[in-house]
């Protein structure tokens, strides 16, 4: 059975969507790599959402401006363990996670990562809206095979 993941993570005021989207950028043929390797991630997706916009979407058209109002969200479902995932995530991404708290309200506290895993465990699971109410519990599972047994059936 696979469990959700949905980390919510203000952004600090005055940073700019560019910014946001340069450090994605520029991470994105690492996180493709680590997933690969973790092989326990059924999906995985960034989310960059805006408080201030009627539908969530950041204004492209603003993406050089400072905001107050950007959240990064990752969304993820993932077998096994809570624990034994964000450590395999830290030893993949770190530098990752810690190029995107640099970001983040309360990020600092956290960086780098790779020394401060007991904290950021702590902060994920204060800022996972899939393990918060009104949202614990809800979802659909269509199938209850692990990343490994799906690609086992189809290679």
């Amino acid at each position: 059975m696979a469990s959700p993941l949905s980390l919510m993570m203000p952004v600090l005021p005055g940073t700019t969507l560019s910014s946001l989207l340069s450090t994605l950028t520029a991470a994105q043929p690492s996180i493709d790599k680590a997933l690969a390797t973790i092989g326990t991630v059924h999906y995985a997706r960034f989310l960059l959402l805006d408080r201030s916009s009627p539908n969530l979407l950041p204004n492209l058209a603003d993406e050089n401006s400072p905001s107050e109002t950007l959240i990064i969200s990752v969304i993820t479902n993932y077998d096994g363990d809570f624990d034994k995932y964000i450590f395999d995530f830290v030893a993949q991404l770190g530098g990752v996670f810690d190029a995107l708290l640099a970001h983040v309200i309360g990020g600092d506290q956290l960086i780098p990562v790779a020394n401060n895993v007991q904290a950021f465990l702590a902060f994920i699971l204060a800022n996972d809206a899939s393990q918060q109410l009104p949202n614990k519990g809800s979802g659909y599972e269509a199938y209850p095979q692990t990343v490994q047994q799906i690609l086992a059936a189809f290679t």
